[in-house]
């Protein structure tokens, strides 16, 4: 892995290298081994937290760490590209547009004792831009080298807070075409669902169910690319115990192994359905 500038990344991309780096500033990682017709994106994997913000922040390592999404990246490093974000949602969200990326409150609770300075706002939201920049030049090349791109938009969500059964894989479509990739949802719906975890976890797919897909990595792609598919995955955690904060690294193998086989197949079917004719 090397430690490149944002336009080092781009100009790679645009020249269609394969190289594995961390983004200077360190805020997220970027993998390409091959260009392929699928992406694999886990932007709120991160937990970084810039050190000047520690005093400002009323939330603790913890608070924050139950609402981020670990493992999420671990899940698909198996996949020739993959992009993720290392910083903590709790500095700036990459799942949220720009002007309401640095939150003010998160989950019931004020974040900052004192206001953020116009300075330090900045600075994360130079890394937001950023992060959208070589995603831009990514599907871009995506897109031109094959006519058509999925992505595979990785998140996980805490359902021990719902009140109700909630399902173990939820599927975000309100922003996607379903007229035309309604089949390709179905067909992901399914393979998640046939998924087989250990120790006794059962696996349930829905669409919609929890989560909407209203995320700004799904929105941003799909509104500036017409032939990209997102596909905002989320995952229950039931690979950690979300209140001692325990990994149970046995499932989360798993569950890359599985995805490591059936998400390839997926992604290929997609393109078979969809590439240029």
């Amino acid at each position: 892995m090397e430690r490149l500038p944002i336009n080092e990344i781009v100009k790679r991309i645009q020249q269609e290298n394969c190289f594995h780096a961390v983004s200077e500033d360190y805020s997220f990682t970027i993998k390409i081994e091959n260009y392929t017709h699928y992406v694999c994106g886990a932007v709120h994997d991160g937990t970084q937290f810039r050190s000047e913000l520690w005093d400002s922040c009323t939330h603790s390592y913890y608070e924050r760490w139950y609402e981020e999404d670990p493992a999420t990246k671990q899940m698909v490093q198996s996949h020739p590209i993959v992009i993720a974000g290392l910083d903590s949602r709790f500095e700036y969200d990459l799942n949220r547009a720009p002007e309401t990326a640095i939150y003010e409150d998160a989950w019931g609770k004020k974040l900052w004792s004192k206001p953020l300075s116009e300075v330090m706002k900045q600075k994360s939201l130079l890394k937001h831009y950023n992060f959208y920049k070589v995603v831009t030049a990514l599907i871009q090349k995506i897109e031109q080298k094959y006519g058509v791109c999925i992505v595979y938009d990785i998140h996980s969500y805490n359902w021990k807070r719902w009140d109700r059964e909630v399902p173990t894989w939820n599927l975000g479509t309100e922003n996607i075409d379903n007229d035309r990739f309604g089949k390709d949802v179905e067909q992901w719906r399914s393979i998640l669902e046939n998924i087989s975890l250990p120790n006794g976890i059962k696996s349930t797919a829905k669409i919609n169910d929890t989560f909407m897909g209203n995320g700004y990595f799904l929105k941003f792609i799909t509104q500036n690319f017409q032939n990209t598919l997102v596909l905002a995955t989320e995952i229950a955690k039931v690979y950690c115990d979300e209140n001692a904060q325990i990994i149970y690294p046995e499932v989360v193998f798993v569950i890359e192994k599985s995805l490591k086989k059936y998400l390839k197949k997926h992604a290929d079917a997609f393109y078979n359905n969809h590439k240029p004719h």
